[in-house]
Parts: structure tokens; C-alpha cells; sequence
């Protein structure tokens, strides 16, 4: 593993423990502990909720390697990929890693059944959106330039497929 991988692997952990864990893990944590807007729980709920946040760490974690060891680059906008990544989750969302995180949120509301956690998972992704809109999506158009905008045209923003007839490689 060369050195600018190896530090973007270190940095991306970093990161990892003070953002996403924080959102994901410390704020969650106290909305549950606390009193609730509404309840709701049953089997079915818990299973999705595992399910769900099962899911969105594996997304995370994948996104995170691409972003490490393709992209040399972490998830920090201070330490952005050197490359475009484009390959594994991202060629089916430009978002993966918000998708990842923003399912651990959701998961954990279903299995706990909280209306705080429910309302607060809301609000997460609708930052994410917003973060995304305003901020990354023209960072990425003035780094990148054309070959962002080309990966616009054929990968949607948050969930969907590769459009038929069009083969992205990894």
C-alpha cells in the first residue's frame, strides 16, 4: 500500500469516529435515552431496523475503501479524493456514503421504535440533501470539470440504477 493511500485509509478512520459515528452513534444515543415525541415498535420494525442499519455500514464501509484506496482521498472536504471514484456503489449513486449513513439513522430508529430518532433521521438526510446541493455538487463541477458532469448525466444523485444499455466499469 503506498504512502498517499495508507494516509487517506488513516484520515478516513479519523474521520470516520468524529463524523459519522457522531451523527450516527453519540446523537442517536441521547434521543433515545430521553423522552420520546411518539413510540412505535414491533418485531417487523426491529428486523428492518437491523437490516437497515446492517446495510448502511457495509455502504459506508465499501464507499469509505473506494474513497481510501481508489479516490486517495477520504470523506473529509479537508482531505477530498484526488480522483473521481466512480466504481462500486457509486456507479448506481453519486451519494452512497450520505445513503450509507443516513440507513444506519433510519435502522436505528425502526429498531428502537423512537419518534425522536425517527424525526432526527428526517432531519439528517434532508442536510445531506441540502450539503450536497449547495456545496459539494459545485466543488466537484470545478475539480472534476467535464468527466463529473459526464458522471452526472448517467448516475443518479442518490438511488437508482446504471440506465440500460450503458456498461460502467470498475
Amino acid at each position: 500500500m503506498g504512502r498517499t493511500v495508507s494516509r487517506a485509509v488513516f484520515g478516513t478512520v479519523v474521520f470516520t469516529f468524529l463524523v459519522p459515528c457522531t451523527v450516527a452513534g453519540v446523537v442517536p444515543y441521547f434521543l433515545v435515552t430521553g423522552s420520546q415525541l411518539f413510540t412505535f415498535r414491533s418485531a417487523l420494525t426491529q428486523i428492518s431496523g437491523v437490516v437497515l442499519f446492517a446495510s448502511g455500514v457495509l455502504i459506508y464501509a465499501w464507499c469509505a475503501y473506494d474513497f481510501a484506496t481508489f479516490g486517495r482521498g477520504t470523506p473529509s472536504p479537508t482531505h477530498p479524493p484526488q480522483e473521481l471514484v466512480v466504481r462500486g456503489l457509486y456507479r448506481f449513486s453519486r451519494n452512497p456514503m450520505y445513503v450509507g449513513v443516513s440507513s444506519v439513522v433510519f435502522g436505528e430508529a425502526l429498531f428502537f421504535g423512537s419518534g425522536n430518532q425517527l424525526v432526527y433521521a428526517c432531519c439528517v438526510l434532508a442536510g445531506f440533501h441540502a450539503r450536497v446541493i449547495t456545496g459539494e455538487e459545485q466543488a466537484l463541477r470545478r475539480v472534476f470539470g467535464a468527466s463529473y458532469e459526464a458522471y452526472c448525466s448517467r448516475v443518479p444523485r442518490w438511488i437508482g440504477f446504471v440506465k440500460k444499455g450503458e456498461r460502467h466499469e470498475d
